[in-house]
């Protein structure tokens, strides 16, 4: 993703609810995990919007998101279990955008882009 300018709102709530009070990759990517667990919505309905090396998606492809993946698996970076040719796999939440979904789901989706756009990591 292209680094894109500050955003002072996005900002403050990325500080202050979802990384508030994390001190290290550990926290902010629980701190991460958590508010996206509280705030998709899934499942939903999203599009490829970037190319990646390590995933099987083309870009304007559509998938269902089924459920954010585990703990464990966001350590390094978000992970969403969407439906794909009759499997489910984790793809990166960067690589998707919502095509159908709520508010909620949209802003925390934008958010996690957001980070990621300004070059922030755990």
């Amino acid at each position: 993703m292209t680094r894109i300018a500050e955003d002072h709102d996005r900002e403050e709530r990325i500080i202050n609810d979802i990384v508030v009070d994390a001190y290290d990759e550990t926290e902010r990517a629980l701190g991460w995990h958590c508010y996206l667990s509280d705030n998709l919505s899934c499942p939903f309905k999203a599009e490829c919007i970037a190319v990646r090396k390590t995933s099987p998606l083309r870009l304007g492809e559509k998938v269902t998101v089924k459920e954010l993946a585990t703990e464990d698996e966001c350590m390094n970076e978000i992970f969403v279990m969407v439906a794909w040719n009759g499997r489910q796999l984790a793809m990166p939440l960067a690589q998707l955008a919502p095509v159908k979904a709520d508010e909620d789901t949209q802003q925390a989706v934008e958010n996690w882009h957001y980070w990621c756009a300004r070059g922030y990591q755990f």
